[in-house]
């Protein structure tokens, strides 16, 4: 699996060395070598691992802004929910964006962005430079980088084993936060909590090291270097620059948003997003300090919601091949409400064996949501849905920029985070009906 003959040639020198780097000799005496989609997707996968520093640190920062510069927390989860919101609204445009100036091009410039923007919050003393750096410049670099940069690299270099190359990508992202957030933790809490400056900086370094490895490897379409798709059959050509892509998405979403079935796609997608990205990636760290536990501990927990993330997406994926993606979302909705019903009472000092069971348990049900709801996609709006996707993700970021932003406030308010977890599971149970109740596509 993964090779093919080497009957084409590579069509530039970077082409040429890894050609010659993966060149073997198979049991029967042919000459084959690893198809460069797969070097393609490693980097892909790197990428988005360097560019994951960013999702790592809004939940770690809250505690140490509160208590440097006296901002409330609500404040501070106005530039979270900024941030979030911006990834998923500037998703349905990156695919566009890579159309029509080239893959490469696009994720340097993003990775870029988000280098500076986390970068020189270090200089900060206003919130108004805190929502601009970290909520503006971030939170854009980041959105063209969403599951639109995985989609079209997955796309273009592969006609088999899209699913496996897919599933791969998205649990890129769950890998850099295993990697990024106990290293940031363990920076921050050096010197009393007072070092969230250099994880600033650790972020911004992550990113811009990525940069040099995207524009030397990466490339935007096979005929750049003379090859066919991986398993493609005929060779395709590269395709010219779509500078009405933009047009295209806004005109989906229009006629999307005549169905029904977007709306409830679109609104259990955005519960999704506040009970995921919107709660516990932004507020289960303080929370979790609120009751006494160390911020590394924490944040060691979230990590390892990480790991079963990877195996729980992969699982979703084999399950939504065999059976109802609407049942299949209408379980995962009502465990994930039980177990944030749950939440408020396994908070404590230490790590005990229950909060371990959550934080397996809810690592499972993280994402597992996105594989029956891309089918759904599918089913209702063929080949439309990849675009139809991009605004449901984005529906998806603004229900976790509402709850980044809500948490905040409700922590300053109640003094806890407890009627945050009870509103969220509430909202599961609504997700959990409105994916039973959309149609069947005929």
């Amino acid at each position: 699996m993964g090779v093919t003959q080497t009957t084409e040639p590579a069509a530039d020198a970077t082409a040429g060395a890894e050609a010659a780097a993966a060149v073997a000799e198979t049991g029967r005496g042919r000459r084959v070598r690893v198809h460069r989609a797969w070097f393609v997707a490693a980097v892909t996968f790197v990428t988005i691992i360097g560019a994951a520093a960013f999702r790592s640190l809004p939940g770690l920062l809250i505690d140490p802004l509160h208590e440097e510069f006296g901002w409330s927390r609500g404040t501070i989860g106005a530039a979270v929910s900024v941030n979030l919101a911006l990834y998923g609204l500037t998703a349905p445009f990156a695919a566009a964006l890579m159309d029509r100036f080239g893959i490469r091009r696009v994720v340097a410039v993003a990775l870029t962005v988000i280098a500076v923007g986390s970068g020189t919050t270090v200089w900060m003393t206003s919130p108004w430079q805190l929502m601009l750096c970290w909520g503006l410049l971030v939170g854009l670099g980041s959105g063209s980088m969403a599951l639109a940069f995985a989609a079209t690299v997955t796309n273009r270099w592969f006609t088999e084993r899209r699913g496996l190359v897919t599933g791969i990508l998205t649990a890129a992202s769950a890998s850099g936060q295993l990697i990024f957030l106990p290293v940031l933790s363990w920076i921050i809490t050096m010197d009393d909590g007072r070092n969230w400056r250099p994880a600033a900086v650790t972020v911004a370094l992550a990113a811009l090291a990525v940069v040099p490895f995207v524009w030397l490897l990466l490339r935007d379409h096979p005929a750049d270097v003379g090859l066919k798709p991986y398993g493609a059959k005929e060779f395709v050509p590269k395709p010219a620059p779509v500078p009405g892509a933009a047009r295209r998405a806004v005109g989906v979403l229009f006629s999307a948003a005549r169905t029904g079935p977007f709306w409830l796609l679109a609104g259990s997608f955005a519960i999704c997003g506040a009970s995921t990205n919107g709660l516990v990636q932004t507020h289960f760290v303080p929370a979790a300090h609120d009751h006494g536990m160390p911020v590394t501990a924490a944040a060691s927990l979230l990590a390892v919601i990480g790991v079963f993330d990877v195996l729980g997406t992969v699982a979703s994926g084999w399950l939504t091949d065999r059976f109802d993606a609407r049942r299949l979302l209408a379980v995962y909705y009502s465990f994930r409400g039980v177990s944030l019903l749950f939440l408020p009472m396994l908070l404590a000092p230490d790590v005990h064996l229950p909060m371990v069971f959550f934080i397996v348990f809810y690592g499972l049900d993280w994402v597992a949501t996105v594989p029956p709801t891309l089918a759904l996609c599918r089913e209702q709006y063929g080949d439309d849905s990849a675009i139809v996707f991009g605004w449901v993700l984005a529906s998806h970021q603004v229900g976790a920029a509402l709850v980044a932003f809500l948490g905040g406030v409700a922590r300053d308010v109640f003094g806890a985070y407890d009627v945050v977890w009870y509103a969220s599971g509430a909202l599961c149970a609504a997700a959990a009906l409105m994916s039973l109740v959309i149609r069947r596509r005929i």
